[in-house]
This record gives structure tokens, sequence and C-alpha cells, in this order.
């Protein structure tokens, strides 16, 4: 019973100044020499440019909000007494308008109409397919 209570052959040859270094010995090593040689990593391929969306795309994303309800006196999609007067102002005017932002008699239209992500392209995009449903 000396064994079990901490006592006797076994539990001293544990303890034994080899056994107690091979418990606590590092895992690894150091290399504190030369520098080894490493590859390069290749460099990362540039992520290819996320195609231009289409304006039914971005109007579907982020027009609709506004366009597709009237609110802020935004004229609706389709809506072609609302939309002429605009019209009659030329293509660029409104796509300006869709990209500064403008503040009409009847409505406001944000910058970028709220679409951070739209590039310009994108914004006449919408508006040109905005703009074919009111003709």
């Amino acid at each position: 019973m000396s064994g079990l209570v901490g006592g006797g052959d076994a539990a001293s040859a544990d303890m034994s100044a080899a056994a107690v270094e091979a418990r606590i010995a590092p895992v690894g090593k150091l290399n504190t020499g030369a520098p080894i040689a490493v590859a390069a990593a290749p460099a990362p391929a540039a992520a290819a440019p996320a195609a231009a969306r289409s304006g039914d795309a971005v109007y579907n994303a982020s027009c609709v909000a506004c366009h597709g309800t009237g609110a802020a006196g935004a004229p609706k999609l389709g809506d072609k007494a609302a939309w002429g007067d605009r019209i009659a102002q030329g293509m660029d005017t409104l796509v300006q308008h869709a990209i500064a932002g403008f503040q009409g008699k009847t409505g406001v239209m944000p910058p970028r109409g709220t679409c951070g992500t739209c590039s310009d392209d994108e914004l006449k995009a919408a508006v040109e397919f905005m703009v074919s449903k009111a003709k």
C-alpha cells in the first residue's frame, strides 16, 4: 500500500532527474544559425474588377425604394407624366442629378441615390433604364 500513497519504487522512478527533464523538454528548437533560404510566396492574383451591373439590376437593388413608391417626390417607374419634364432636361442633366443629388420643386434626389457602391456608369445605366420605361 505504500506505493499508492506516494512512496515506493514506482513513484521514485517517475521523479528521477532524467524523467523530469524528459517531461519538461521543449517540443521544438529555435534555429539561431545562418538564415535559411525560403522561397518567396507567390503574389496573390489581382481580383478581377466586378462587372458593371445593368440599369435594371441597379434599379431593383437601390432605386426601387423611392422610384417604386414615389417616396420623397421621386417619379415612379413608368409614370410618363411625372417623368416628362425631367426627360425634357436631357439625359446628361438627369445623370448629373443622380450622381450629385438634386433638390427640385417636387422632391429630392439624394447623391448617388443612396447607392454608395454604384459607379457613375451604373447610375447612368439606371437612369437610362428608368427613362426607357417612361417613354
